[in-house]
């Protein structure tokens, strides 16, 4: 029988200590510790199926069995999921407002206004592109004020330019918030420019294998230019 870890409210940031997961028989997640402090963010990085989207579930609560505490904040927690999960009945404001019960059609627009996305409040999912209802789901996730967000692979499926677009909200986004952040990427670059931390998974199970800082700060982190010498120096191509 699997073990039932533990998720508990820290008194600021977050605190990760997975000592095993399985699916089955089958191991997938060991000795995985790391702390982020209030406010912090980082990417949990590595190739896709290592685990990372496991380990978001476990810190979201998604997911019990496994061995080990995690710590959360105190306050609400918001998931961004791999795909926006808006209902598709509802228009992009609905589905702000369904987030919480306090926000009203006002902070709905507001909250859609701050991602770019005004002129759209009254549209129905099928009638926005995959970007936009990408942008709706962070929106989301600011309507119930978290003090935790986790992102699964938020810009995954969009072409170059809607990315860069999405990733750009994205970081505005936690600017606003001022929320701790962990977010699940396979994207080097789009790592640098969000997270402070890289938190990088490998093995089988998965482990962490490193844990390095931006030597750069979020400001500094806004030109491409910074992020790509910083990416050929940490992530050179093979040759």
């Amino acid at each position: 029988m699997a073990a039932t870890g533990h998720t508990v409210a820290a008194m600021s940031g977050l605190r990760v200590a997975v000592t095993a997961k399985q699916f089955g028989t089958a191991p997938v997640l060991a000795d995985i510790a790391f702390e982020l402090a209030a406010g912090e963010r980082a990417a949990l990085i590595g190739p896709s199926g290592i685990g990372k989207t496991t380990l978001l579930s476990l810190i979201a609560g998604l997911d019990s069995a496994f061995g080990g505490q995690i710590t959360r904040p105190p306050g609400a927690l918001a998931m961004v999921f791999q795909t926006p999960r808006l209902l598709p009945w509802r228009t992009l404001a609905q589905n702000i407002t369904l987030a919480h019960p306090a926000c009203t059609p006002g902070r709905a627009r507001a909250l859609l206004d701050a991602v770019g996305l005004a002129a759209a409040a009254d549209l129905h999912p099928e009638k926005a592109s995959l970007g936009m209802q990408r942008r709706a789901a962070m929106a989301r996730a600011l309507a119930v004020a978290p003090s935790l967000i986790l992102m699964d692979e938020p810009l995954v499926s969009l072409d170059a330019a809607s990315s860069a677009r999405v990733q750009a909200v994205m970081v505005d986004v936690l600017d606003r918030s001022g929320a701790t952040c962990l977010i699940a990427t396979h994207d080097h670059g789009q790592a640098l420019a969000v997270a402070d931390r890289l938190l990088e998974l490998g093995g089988s199970p998965a482990r962490l294998v490193s844990d390095r800082r931006l030597p750069l700060s979020r400001q500094a982190r806004g030109d491409p230019r910074a992020r790509a010498d910083l990416q050929a120096r940490w992530f050179p191509a093979p040759s």
